[in-house]
């Protein structure tokens, strides 16, 4: 049986912590849309793993600081 797991992010505290960025322009920075970034950042969407790497580039933060997989 396999466990349930989900991808958390640290979104919003990021974007705050890099002089209260918005959705829109972090959004332009990782070259997709705010809805994107929204849903996101609402663990409504999973970014693609090409995606998640832009964002956390953005951030200039490793992968791990941005993004975690935890069990549900």
């Amino acid at each position: 049986m396999m466990e349930n797991f989900q991808i958390e992010n640290n979104l919003r505290v990021l974007r705050f912590q890099n002089g209260e960025m918005t959705q829109e322009e972090l959004a332009q920075r990782a070259g997709v849309t705010r809805q994107t970034i929204n849903a996101i950042e609402a663990s409504r969407y999973s970014p693609s793993l090409e995606l998640a790497f832009r964002i956390a580039k953005v951030f200039d933060k490793p992968l791990e600081n941005v993004f975690r997989y935890t069990k549900v």
